[in-house]
This record gives C-alpha cells, structure tokens and sequence, in this order.
C-alpha cells in the first residue's frame, strides 16, 4: 500500500475530527468532500454558512452532512472567549480583545481542539505559517518536555529505493529559520519521533551539510558537529549520524566510502536540514522534479496537533494532511 493509503487506513481505525477553518477556499471544500466520502476523518468545516455553500455549489462538491460552523453564530463562542481572556488576561488581554480574536477562524479552530470539540487542525491554504501557528502557541502551547516547536515534511517519491522505498521525512522545512545547534539537535529528536509515530518505521537520522566527517569547514559545518554530539548525549537510543553530506546520507556505496561503518550513511530516511532555507529548497526541488508528493508541512512538539500546509497545496495535498493529523491525533 503507498504512504497516503496507509496513512488514511490507519486513521479510519480510530475516526478523529479534524477542523478545517478555511471553509470559504475551493481547495479546503473539495478536500472536505473527498474526506467525508472516504470517511478516514471527519471534519468541519469553519466561516460563513452560506459563502461555504455557495462556493460549494459552484466548484460542484458535495460537502452533504459536513458541519459548517460560523465562529461568531456558534452557541459555545461565549464559552470559547470566556476560556480565552482566562488564558491570556495576564498577559494584558481583554475580554474585548478575547473576543475580536475569538471571531477569526483560526483562533476558534485551535480553541476547537483545546476544547476537545476536535481531535485537530490543518489550516495555512490562505494563511502564512505565523498566522496558523500563533493561536496554536497561545491556546495549546507546547507538549510537556518540549523547548521548541518545529515542523517537518513527509516527501515520497515515486519509482525510488532510497530511504524507505522512496519515503523520507524532510525538516525543518517551515518553521525555523536559524536553527543554533541545541535547537537543531531538538528538531532531530523530535523527527524521529514523529517518524516512528507518524510512518510506523525506524527512523534512521542524517544530520545534513556540505562536510561529511570534518571534510568541510564552517561555521555551518561546525554547528551541525555540534548538534550531533548533543542529539546522541540526549537520544542515545536513535540511530542518527552525522554530519553527512546528501549523497553520503542516501546512496550507500558513497556513505560508506565517506562514512565507513555509519549505520546511517547510505540508508537515511530521517533528513535533517542545517536551516530553513536549505531544507525549503531541498524539498520543493525533490517535489517538483522528481514529482514527488509532499505532506506538510506538519507541526511537531505543540500539545495537540495543528498543521500547516504550503499556500501552493492542492486538496489532494490537504486529504493527506488530514490524514496524517487523524494519525498524529490518535498517537496523543
């Protein structure tokens, strides 16, 4: 079974509710028609009640028996600002505020799930990262242990036996612009993890850069060493190597000869980029000439989950992420 039909399996084995509250965007309602006809999910849909069904009716999808709630109509927004300005009235916010805030779809998505009234959220097909992360950061915060919140890719490319045949896990690739290495050797961990949880496989962790044991030099090269050194002091349980170069990380014959011995090299299926920049390059050019399919990018170390999706996404890529969320929800 490929990635996306494993994933959608293993969420119809426990149903979540996955709040989409984008309603009003084609993409976000033909992904909403397409899940509710597969039925992995449910979901709901946010924004006005009408709008969402003209567009509906326009673009010809059936979003029949999916529940479409306007924020500001909701018999529980009372409830939702009440338990907002509670949360942040320490911080200067007033109920006034709460309540302005609590209008925004986003905002009373991530309340969605805070609440319990659903399981996850996939927002960012109109919104920037920062917008879909900031009410996540506010409402659920961060899950207890974690320092920092970073994203990560699931990348499949087709016809390829490199990494688990063809399927890796690419990060940060959304969140974290300048990673220092105590952040960086954060994100490895919590990639593996969300590898294990998320595709039900060992992960096998790259550290990434242009050196591969001490070849180059750099204060990129040397931050990454550093990261390695910390990750295997934190996790020492995880097979994570590095730093290696992408050739090294992937074909085996030029991990070996680069990295003889590594249990890494040659096999990685967990890549770990040195910064956002590298690792937005490194998946949009995977994505686009290897025609690979790219889910995310999906959000780890927050409470409960809450993903983001590229403003470039089709529905097919938002059904995917609707499913990985279903998946990530039932791990929690």
């Amino acid at each position: 079974m490929d990635f996306l039909g494993n994933m959608k399996k293993l969420a119809a084995s426990d149903v979540k509710t996955i709040v989409l509250p984008e309603g009003v965007e084609p993409r976000v309602i033909n992904a909403a028609a397409q899940v509710a006809k597969e039925g992995f999910s449910k979901v709901v849909l946010l924004g006005n009640e009408k709008e969402i069904a003209d567009k509906a009716k326009e673009i010809g999808a059936d979003i029949t028996g999916i529940p479409v709630i306007d924020p500001e109509k909701s018999p529980k927004f009372n409830d939702y600002v009440d338990t907002f300005y509670e949360m942040r009235k320490k911080k200067g916010l007033t109920r006034e505020e709460a309540a302005g805030l609590m209008k925004d779809v986003l905002y009373y998505g991530v309340m969605m799930v805070e609440k319990g009234d659903a399981d996850g959220m996939v927002a960012g097909s109109i919104n920037s990262t920062g917008n879909t992360l900031r009410p996540a950061l506010q409402i659920l915060k961060t899950a207890p242990g974690v320092k920092y919140v970073s994203s990560f890719m699931v990348v499949v490319v087709p016809n390829c036996t490199l990494g688990d045949n063809g399927t890796f896990v690419f990060s940060d690739c959304g969140l974290t612009i300048d990673p220092d290495a105590d952040n960086l050797a954060e994100i490895a961990i919590a990639s593996a993890k969300s590898y294990k949880a998320v595709l039900k496989s060992e992960p096998r962790v790259a550290m990434m850069s242009y050196s591969t044991y001490g070849s180059g030099k750099g204060d990129s090269a040397d931050k990454v060493r550093e990261a390695v050194k910390l990750a295997k002091e934190r996790a020492p349980e995880l097979m994570l190597d590095g730093e290696l170069q992408a050739d090294a990380s992937l074909i085996e014959s030029v991990g070996q000869l680069k990295a003889p011995g590594s249990k890494v090299a040659g096999y990685a299926n967990c890549l770990i980029f040195p910064d956002l920049q590298s690792a937005n390059i490194g998946y949009k050019l995977v994505q686009r000439l290897a025609k690979a399919e790219a889910y995310g990018p999906i959000l780890q170390g927050i409470k409960k989950p809450v993903n983001d999706l590229s403003r470039g996404c089709s529905a097919e890529d938002i059904v995917g992420v609707v499913a990985i969320t279903s998946v990530q929800a039932q791990m929690m």
